[in-house]
């Protein structure tokens, strides 16, 4: 913490995504992997392994699957545990501890095993009312964690914010060169401190639909290498493909339903490095001094002639799902598409792939808004943080595609703010993370959609939905012909 006196230092909170961090009974990393090596003891968040298992529980229609949009992901815990149990005996059999990530840090950090209800209402089917449901864990055979009281995976549940144990530890106090006993928050996923950094500020004198709506009417986009979409409402609106409605999960007495894409940053860098021009723009922006995106951008708006930049795409249609669809169709076998490509292989045809690309990922976005206001939402206004915010292109697609003006944080790492407000509610500065929010939020940058073009993006909406209609038929017919040789 170069610059800063550790002795101001008041609090900590910690956030992460929500990885599956796995220890033995001595609280050391156990392996997650056939190799035996300890030191790989996480199962990252976008491992997709446990796919069949997520169907099997998905096949059960138990009730607690109605607070994740009907149908449990491949990325929350219960099928990564199920997996574990299946193909990895001996880390099941020793494994003592699993932890979310950002639990694991707090662990790390007090020595105390809680768990956030963040992170257990979201990734782990918790419940503010019942806690865990016994016959879930006995229907999907793990049945362990009923026998046990749930102390592998958290019988000891802090709201965020809440001050976790007596503080840091003296070991921990060491590590980070700060005192021992500070304050340490019970911890956010990542996405849902973004929110928290983002989503409360204050928008008096801004001129902004919001403005005189309540908070509801906000919706918080984290974008990275993925995007999550954190949409809160007074009562709980049940939004099929959308994950929730979670109680108090992000915002204390407001309800959560988190939309989101399992690769956008990853996605864009996918199709970029893997265009054959990328060796000629990595040439290029290193000799113009820029960053390989900032030249991209700068070079659509040499290419559009007299045209609005996102017109060069008129032709090339790309659905985003390389990574399977998170939401709002909760289908992780969805493939990505691309419609109109050609044998053009320079900066130009790169640079439009890239726009294509762009455009796919905001019209997503506002696949996974229609279905939220379809259900009950009533949103008009999206605040953006994360890495990708940082991408003027990025932000401008998303104002024309949704038709809603962008809120930019002043702190482009929010997440990092909800991970402040964490220690400062930890500490006392804060008597609820609602004043945290809203002293501790601050506007930036605010961009307006460009009206004239709604049309032309109606119309690209239009050919996004047709593409995964497409793909479902094309695999229906493969599969009928594929069963023939089984």
């Amino acid at each position: 913490m170069e610059g800063i006196n550790p002795g101001h230092v008041r609090g900590l909170g910690f956030d992460a995504t929500c990885s599956l961090v796995v220890l033995d009974k001595q609280f050391r990393p156990l392996a997650v992997n056939i190799e035996g090596e300890d030191s790989r003891n996480i199962v990252m968040w976008m491992d997709h392994r446990a796919s069949s298992q997520a169907d099997r529980i998905n096949s059960t229609n138990h009730d607690v699957l109605k607070y994740v949009g009907g149908v449990i992901s491949v990325e929350m815990q219960p099928p990564k545990l199920l997996w574990l149990k299946e193909n990895l005996h001996s880390c099941w059999e020793k494994a003592g501890h699993f932890f979310d990530l950002p639990d694991y840090l707090s662990w790390k950090a007090t020595g105390v095993p809680a768990r956030s209800f963040c992170t257990l209402v979201c990734k782990w089917t918790y419940s503010a009312d019942k806690a865990w449901d016994d016959s879930f864990w006995k229907l999907v055979g793990l049945e362990d964690f009923v026998t046990e009281n749930y102390k592998r995976i958290g019988n000891h549940v802090l709201p965020p914010g809440a001050s976790v144990g007596n503080g840091l530890t003296l070991k921990a106090a060491k590590e980070l060169g700060l005192p021992e006993g500070i304050a340490v928050g019970a911890s956010l996923i990542d996405a849902h401190a973004g929110g928290l950094g983002v989503i409360g500020a204050d928008v008096k004198g801004h001129s902004l639909p919001c403005e005189n709506h309540p908070i509801t009417s906000r919706i918080a986009l984290i974008c990275g290498t993925s995007s999550c979409h954190m949409a809160i409402s007074d009562s709980p609106i049940f939004v099929p493909g959308i994950w929730g409605p979670y109680y108090s999960a992000m915002l204390p007495g407001f309800w959560l339903n988190e939309g989101g894409q399992s690769a956008t940053g990853k996605l864009i860098e996918h199709v970029v490095r893997g265009h054959a021009a990328f060796p000629e723009l990595e040439k290029e922006a290193n000799a113009s001094g820029q960053n390989i995106y900032t030249y991209l951008n700068r070079h659509l708006d040499l290419i559009k002639k007299a045209s609005p930049v996102g017109f060069l795409a008129v032709d090339l249609h790309v659905w985003p799902d390389f990574h399977g669809n998170r939401s709002p169709l909760a289908d992780p076998t969805l493939k990505g598409m691309m419609s109109g490509l050609t044998l053009s292989h320079g900066i130009d045809d790169l640079a439009v792939t890239y726009l294509a690309t762009i455009q796919a990922i905001a019209l997503g976005t506002r696949h996974i808004l229609d279905t939220m206001q379809t259900s009950g939402h009533h949103i008009n206004t999206l605040f953006v943080c994360g890495g990708l915010s940082k991408n003027p292109l990025f932000v401008q697609m998303h104002a024309d595609i949704t038709g809603m003006p962008v809120v930019l944080s002043k702190e482009v790492e929010s997440v990092l703010v909800g991970a402040a407000i964490l220690g400062a509610c930890a500490c006392g500065d804060f008597t609820s993370i609602q004043g945290a929010m809203e002293q501790m939020g601050k506007i930036g940058k605010i961009v307006q959609p460009n009206y004239q073009d709604k049309r032309f993006y109606d119309k690209k909406y239009e050919v996004f939905l047709k593409l995964v209609e497409h793909q479902r038929e094309y695999k229906a017919i493969m599969q009928g012909v594929q069963s023939m040789y089984l």
